[in-house]
């Protein structure tokens, strides 16, 4: 399989961050990576197809908000929490402070997770 691309923290742009943060599901899969766990992608639940979610989570790599680990046939993913804050300080945070007082993205969950009320 071939290799994930990452962009560097210095190509993390304004722009590419706040296009990819405008679909609520990414959003939701931002809120759920916030916790700074990395998640398989099979834990990861929405209420899209499977091929949706891939594209979904490729659009937040391509950004440079997560970064993505292949072991084996498994893929997991990581919120790049510190890159994303030393490129466009404070953003990350407004975000998803945002997300959670206008209750964005709250679809997407870890499977196993109790889904917020």
């Amino acid at each position: 399989m071939r290799r994930a691309h990452h962009p560097e923290a210095g190509e993390i742009t304004l722009t590419g961050v706040m296009a990819a943060l405008s679909d609520p599901i990414r959003v939701g899969l931002v809120r759920v990576l916030a916790d700074g766990r990395e998640r398989g992608w099979g834990e990861l639940q929405a209420p899209v197809a499977k091929s949706t979610l891939s594209h979904h989570l490729r659009v937040l790599r391509d950004a440079g908000l997560t970064r993505t680990r292949q072991e084996g046939t498994r893929c997991f993913v990581v919120l790049r929490r510190e890159d994303v804050q030393a490129r466009l300080p404070g953003l990350l945070q407004a975000v998803l402070a945002a997300a959670e007082e206008d209750d964005i993205g709250r679809q997407v969950s870890v499977k196993g997770a109790e889904r917020p009320a």
